[in-house]
């Protein structure tokens, strides 16, 4: 099993977050599954021609999404994502309800909310 990515460098979207994008993509489909070892941030940096700061800038922001974990020198792992991802999801909601609550919107107000912010997110459109 290898690691498919490819930097598109035309695109406006920074090569961190086409990177970071196409690892939690992989990992959540399974294609990469919990416990793969990814490259070391050299390794990938010169595999991708990218410079090891924005892989590794890419690495920190799949490990605070709970997508990798960094065993120390053993390297960096796929995590069990799907958990860690509803885990995150799930605190971000009970942050965001709490939030709205003390903010004094209705229910419905910060449903509309979300729904805004969701299709702004996904591109979805109205």
């Amino acid at each position: 099993m290898t690691l498919m990515i490819a930097i598109d460098t035309a695109s406006g979207v920074a090569p961190f977050e086409q990177l970071r994008a196409r690892i939690a993509e992989q990992a959540r489909s399974g294609a990469l599954p919990a416990g793969y070892k990814l490259p070391t941030v050299r390794g990938l940096a010169e595999q991708l021609g990218l410079a090891p700061n924005t892989v590794a800038k890419a690495y920190r922001a799949l490990e605070g999404d709970g997508v990798v974990e960094t065993r120390g020198r053993n390297g960096t792992f796929v995590a069990a994502a799907g958990d860690a991802a509803a885990r995150e999801l799930a605190r971000a909601a009970d942050a965001f309800a709490e939030r709205a609550h003390r903010l004094g919107a209705a229910p419905e107000a910060a449903a509309a909310a979300v729904g805004d912010a969701l299709r702004a997110a996904y591109g979805t459109g109205s």
